[in-house]
């Protein structure tokens, strides 16, 4: 598949799954006092997040025909 994630987008991604995955780990660590799903809801956006910037290619882009290159 073609990469469909530009340069601005990714590192926009980088730094919101740097900062969800910081904050799932704040709220494990009970630093943050919240609900524990938080953690897991958070930690999995932080992944995905982290994952398309890494690879720049957004499935969800690829389906909606967005290309931010």
């Amino acid at each position: 598949m073609n990469q469909n994630v530009g340069e601005t987008d990714r590192l926009v991604r980088f730094a919101l799954g740097a900062v969800c995955g910081l904050i799932s780990l704040a709220i494990l660590g009970g630093v943050i006092s919240t609900a524990m799903v938080y953690s897991l809801i958070l930690g999995v956006i932080a992944l995905v997040l982290l994952g398309t910037a890494a690879t720049s290619m957004c499935g969800l882009y690829s389906a909606l025909g967005i290309n931010t290159n």
